[in-house]
């Protein structure tokens, strides 16, 4: 069996000196690139990367024309790199040159284009309408809970996908007599229940309820941040207006929550409802006055309705978890594509997880608007993994099993890829978790790798929506944000299509290009933040919330 390229596998860029195998190649196969011919020395499962040329003990290996690692051993040409021939190696990098022009996409099939959003009187337009409910401190996740269960089937939120019927079914098996091993042998008919379409407030897409384990007991920095990450929440564009129960003596005090609405919203209006249980008395009390001034501020928030906003007014989130090695080949260039096209229109996107920038900081730093902006980023990433090496686990173990399994063995293979998502365009600002994005444009917002820490962070900084793209796949969502998912390739989309939205694997199989995949999910995200459709995270009900502890998290 001979080979071409494009084919049967791809050089992502001309300085690389691997090759990525787009199949499963067996030993033996012969590999014709540019005036080279050889044999694959090793099966190469699809995803992986092989050597194009010998490689001795400590050579460079670079893929996206960047180093990503050294070689532990002597590889030789058409041999598979895996964790026991190759180990981590990043360039560095330091203050450069301000590398600001760039080629903007033509955006004439999107520049007259609109979505249907709610608008809010900071001049933000949602592209949801949520009630959320939030605990100042874990104390009071109880309470929460309690609200919750008397809220939401009463109001007709309910979501479907109950299991009832099937736990019907096994107590009626054990009431026959049936054994353990027949109960276990069963097959049981899985029967989606259908809500009730008892919504009593039509225009508010529901109640969501942000449960947490901070608050107190921890650091001051944490529980300072916790109260910036809810006001982002409050203050978010897709959010109506909130509940807020404290206890009263914890370390996030309601005078800090307030003073961080302030800074994200000097003129906030919603309706607000805030709880202090030690100063009302009894649960009874707090709950009863909860119910009654929720109810009141829904009253008032489903008097907002959907109208025409530009697509400026869309802020998106990138994300990416579950990542294999197709990612950084299908759907984060196609991520990147809609960010450069958004930004073009004048929106904001916001690229994060900066453990999976490591190796691409001289290019992002060069891509600063400013000096200031680019010592920010630089300051930032130095700082995060300097305290991730202090706690014995610098970024250089990123990498996932699963991820590494799926042919991304270096941090900065993954990071490489990562990267992509965020286009071309500049870098308009370097944001610290948890500050708003305020800047169209390209935004950095220095959070974890981890997907619910990286979500929850990039909404709380204002992203009305986000993109997250997989290659093994993940149930990842958001409480007030729609989530929509993208898999880098077809077997993925196949496998799991209660979880994915979008199939990026036309991209390794050649029947679409970069751009049209993009342009693709770009008219996809506007009908998301119209309203004419819901992703499989919201349809599923997938309300993934949790704060980040800083210093805890890759």
């Amino acid at each position: 069996m001979e080979s071409t390229e494009t084919t049967y596998f791809i050089q992502i860029h001309p300085l690389d000196n691997v090759l990525v195998a787009l199949v499963d190649l067996p030993a033996g196969f012969t590999v014709r690139f540019n005036t080279m011919t050889f044999k694959t020395i090793t099966p190469i499962a699809a995803k992986h990367k092989f050597t194009i040329h010998d490689l001795s003990e400590g050579n460079s290996i670079f893929m996206y024309g960047v180093l990503v690692g050294k070689a532990s051993e002597a590889i030789p040409a058409g041999h598979v790199i895996t964790v026991d021939n190759v180990k981590h190696a990043a360039q560095g990098y330091q203050l450069g040159e301000r590398k600001t022009n760039w080629s903007r996409p033509d955006v004439s099939a999107f520049k007259d284009r609109t979505f249907m959003g709610f608008h809010r009187q900071d001049g933000s337009v949602g592209t949801a309408n949520y009630w959320i409910v939030i605990p100042l401190v874990f104390c009071e996740n109880r309470n929460v809970e309690v609200l919750k269960e008397a809220l939401t089937d009463k109001l007709g939120f309910k979501k479907p996908g109950s299991y009832e019927n099937e736990v019907d079914s096994l107590i009626a098996l054990y009431q026959t007599g049936k054994t353990v091993e027949e109960i276990l042998q069963a097959d049981l008919q899985h029967t989606t229940l259908v809500p009730p379409s008892n919504r009593l407030f039509p225009n508010i897409d529901g109640i969501k309820f942000l449960n947490h384990d901070m608050g107190c007991g921890g650091t001051r920095m944490d529980s300072d941040a916790l109260c910036g990450l809810l006001a982002g929440y409050i203050t978010h564009p897709n959010v109506a207006g909130a509940t807020v129960l404290s206890l009263g003596c914890q370390h996030a005090q309601i005078s800090i929550l307030e003073a961080e609405i302030k800074k994200r919203d000097a003129g906030f209006s919603k309706p607000l409802v805030i709880l202090e249980q030690q100063k009302l008395g009894t649960e009874s009390r707090l709950l009863q006055e909860a119910l009654k001034q929720t109810f009141a501020g829904l009253m008032v928030a489903n008097q907002q309705e959907r109208a025409p906003a530009p697509l400026a007014k869309l802020c998106v989130g990138l994300e990416c978890g579950g990542s294999d090695g197709f990612s950084g080949i299908s759907a984060n260039p196609a991520l990147g594509h809609l960010s450069d096209l958004l930004v073009t229109l004048g929106g904001s996107v916001v690229l994060a997880e900066f453990p999976e920038l490591c190796g691409v900081e001289q290019e992002l730093s060069d891509r600063c608007i400013d000096v200031d902006t680019a010592n920010r980023f630089m300051g930032l990433m130095s700082t995060y993994n300097a305290l991730a090496e202090a706690t014995g686990s610098g970024f250089y173990a990123n990498p996932s099993p699963g991820n590494i399994k799926d042919g991304l063995i270096t941090d900065a293979i993954k990071s490489a890829g990562a990267a992509k998502k965020g286009g071309n365009s500049p870098v308009t600002a370097v944001l610290d978790y948890p500050e708003k994005v305020s800047k169209p444009g390209l935004n950095l917002l220095c959070t974890p790798g981890s997907d619910v820490e990286s979500t929850t962070a990039e909404v709380g900084s204002g992203a009305n929506i986000v993109l997250f793209t997989t290659g093994l796949g993940t149930p990842t969502g958001n409480p007030v944000a729609p989530v929509i998912k993208l898999s880098t390739n077809t077997a993925l989309f196949n496998k799991m299509p209660d979880i994915i939205d979008i199939n990026c694997g036309t991209i390794i199989e050649g029947t679409e290009s970069i751009e049209q995949a993009g342009a693709r999910i770009l008219n996809y995200v506007i009908d998301v933040a119209s309203g004419i459709i819901k992703p499989k995270a919201v349809e599923s009900g997938h309300d993934d919330f949790i704060p980040w502890k800083r210093g805890v998290s890759l």
